[in-house]
């Protein structure tokens, strides 16, 4: 893409909230990205849901607020469809001046996850299946859509629903449209269970190429929406007496010689899969902050709500938090159901990928699998029942300090505090306007 030609383009990271942070800059910039040319705070990726920075945090009151150096990715610049303007995007990771990684840079963190990973000569395979829904937030609280055939408001689920789709071709058109023009493998759209929810699945590609494109999904959405006269949100849970929004995420792990380490020819998988879902059982509790990010994360996360709040697994069972799905043994894969759709894509496949390499470096065992309904059984470990105790958990949990940078640990649970003081401060009735597209 050539960004000289362009009148002006946008080069942004993504901060611990999965919200793009960067700049507008000039076409003259364009050969001076991989030199240095952008600067930004450090302070910039791990600011609050609404921008603001933490209140103590070394980064503002110990560094002075410094500046670190912002350089492209490997993803490339892409077009920004949504916009009225042709223009693109250059997605970006912050260093230090001497070329170190900034430690609270979601994207490194995923990175370095990986580079383990590599280390064994592995490379890991990943897909995330996105659930979203629209609505119209024009009102005091947010409500369902006008249909654009009918002209009327839809009123019920519509699993599965042609018609529902259809009703809605011109955006679907549109995004997948998008998605071909951004390189983003999108797959099957359905509608969901919730009313005005639908889901689209992203095809099987190399783990960090995934977080990228999932990433660039949630803005390619919310934005499309936005030129139809809607609202798309990925909030966890859009409302109280309906679906919430998920996001899984499937992985599986290739060798050097690119065969797959959990595939041992027949449906239980290989050793490495059942060290590798022991890792994501092990880990998933206090994981929980970063699968349930937001204060209305925990409104999804109840019992019988289609949203795993115990750390099981089965073969072939959409109520576990770890399911094994049937198919040829070339593709046998881990699909890990707890995140909400509200995530941080770059931190959720960290902590998920870094708890299938803890549970492998380890050797973890698993318990024996579950069968029938995840929420009828009895014992299992469970998630952090609300956003405290899920950061409280975070901070102290000796996996997930093997996973995440010391420093990263300590800025998303101030982040998060900080959060829920400000939250506090704002009538309840309100809360869903500062999530609705921040997420």
């Amino acid at each position: 893409m050539d960004l000289s030609a362009l009148h002006t383009f946008r080069v942004a990271a993504c901060d611990l909230n999965g919200q793009m942070r960067g700049k507008r800059v000039p076409p003259s910039y364009a050969d001076k990205l991989d030199k240095g040319a952008v600067r930004m705070p450090f302070s910039a990726l791990n600011v609050d849901l609404w921008g603001a920075d933490i209140e103590g945090s070394p980064l503002v009151f110990e560094s002075g607020d410094a500046d670190g150096v912002l350089r492209p990715t490997s993803r490339g610049p892409v077009p920004m469809p949504w916009l009225g303007t042709p223009t693109a995007l250059v997605p970006m990771s912050l260093y230090h001046d001497d070329g170190t990684p900034f430690s609270g840079d979601p994207r490194h963190a995923l990175s370095a996850v990986l580079n383990r990973y590599a280390g064994r000569g592995w490379s890991v395979i990943a897909a995330t299946e996105l659930e979203f829904t629209l609505l119209d937030a024009s009102g005091p609280q947010p409500q369902p859509p006008i249909n654009p055939v009918t002209g009327r408001r839809l009123q019920d689920e519509a699993v599965l629903s042609m018609a529902e789709m259809d009703a809605f071709d011109a955006f679907f058109t549109e995004l997948y449209d998008g998605c071909s023009a951004m390189g983003i493998p999108a797959q099957t759209a359905i509608s969901e269970s919730g009313i005005g929810q639908f889901e689209i699945n992203l095809n099987h590609q190399d783990a960090l190429r995934c977080a990228d494109d999932t990433w660039l999904f949630k803005d390619l959405t919310r934005g499309l929406a936005r030129r139809h006269g809607f609202t798309a949100t990925f909030m966890a849970k859009p409302y109280a007496q309906d679906a919430g929004n998920g996001m899984h995420v499937h992985f599986s792990v290739i060798d050097a010689d690119g065969k797959n380490v959990f595939d041992n020819g027949g449906p239980e998988g290989t050793s490495a899969l059942l060290s590798a879902v022991a890792g994501c059982l092990a880990a998933m509790p206090g994981s929980t902050l970063i699968f349930a990010p937001h204060g209305n994360s925990y409104t999804r996360l109840v019992p019988g709500a289609h949203a795993p709040t115990g750390a099981s697994w089965a073969y072939e069972n959409r109520t576990a938090a770890l399911r094994i799905p049937g198919g040829a043994p070339a593709a046998r894969r881990i699909e890990h159901r707890v995140a909400g759709g509200d995530i941080n894509p770059y931190l959720m496949l960290a902590a998920v990928l870094g708890a299938a390499l803890v549970g492998i470096e380890d050797n973890l065992q698993p318990p024996a699998p579950i069968t029938g309904n995840a929420y009828d059984v009895a014992g299992l470990p469970q998630l952090a029942p609300d956003w405290p105790s899920a950061i409280a958990v975070f901070e102290s949990d000796p996996l997930v300090a093997r996973i995440f940078p010391a420093d990263l640990i300590r800025n998303l649970a101030m982040t998060k505090r900080q959060e829920i003081t400000r939250f506090a401060t704002h009538p309840p009735e309100r809360h869903w306007l500062s999530y609705l597209e921040a997420v």
